[in-house]
């Protein structure tokens, strides 16, 4: 059955991706259910690659229109919906980087990268210097190294969900992120010692200053 009454008996909150995406091929409500169940997980992706919110917004929104545009031809090959979205956001954000000339990085200006305890790269940290340390050395990593952090970290996808939305291997999802947090932790490391240093130094000349008794 098609048509009004068949939608008027869909469950679109407890219906599975692929019995959405089908449906959404003909029926908007669906392709509505789709978007409430991945927009915030877009957006933030989105709002962590681009580092602002009215990009972050105007972006989203057009992920969401080409997914609704294409989905008629949208084909399950194995491969889950969120992944293709995750894709089509990856195609998004990479063209408005080029067209901006822009160096990709993580915002800076709310909390950041948070996970289970005793797993994210900050979990170390104590105090908000610190964090804004660690997401200023987060920024300078390359662009495939800050998407592993955001969907580890922020959307908290599994590995396998990774390798899906980078065409990767969970395995080499799991090298690339140990590689990675080992170069964070040095860069870390050197960046917190530099600024170490510096505030030795700016005692050390505070001191000179004072007036001798």
């Amino acid at each position: 059955m098609t048509g009004p009454d068949a939608q008027a008996t869909r469950d679109y909150d407890t219906a599975d991706d692929a019995q959405l995406v089908e449906w959404a091929k003909t029926d908007r409500e669906a392709f509505g259910a789709l978007y409430s169940r991945y927009v915030e997980k877009i957006y933030s992706y989105v709002y962590y690659r681009t580092g602002n919110h009215h990009d972050a917004e105007d972006l989203t929104s057009r992920v969401f229109f080409r997914a609704l545009r294409h989905i008629e031809r949208y084909t399950d090959r194995g491969v889950p919906f969120s992944a293709w979205l995750y894709r089509i956001a990856h195609n998004l954000v990479a063209n408005w980087h080029r067209d901006r000339g822009r160096k990709q990085v993580v915002a800076l200006e709310e909390t950041a990268v948070s996970g289970s305890p005793g797993d994210a790269p900050e979990a170390a940290t104590e105090t908000k210097e610190e964090q804004t340390l660690l997401l200023e050395t987060i920024r300078q990593l390359p662009a495939e190294r800050q998407q592993v952090l955001i969907l580890k970290f922020v959307d908290r996808l599994s590995n396998a969900e990774i390798g899906l939305i980078m065409d990767r291997t969970e395995g080499a999802i799991k090298s690339l992120y140990h590689r990675t947090l080992l170069s964070l932790r040095s860069a870390f490391s050197e960046a917190d010692n530099a600024s170490a240093n510096e505030d030795s130094q700016v005692r050390a000349d505070s001191a000179s200053d004072e007036p001798q008794r």
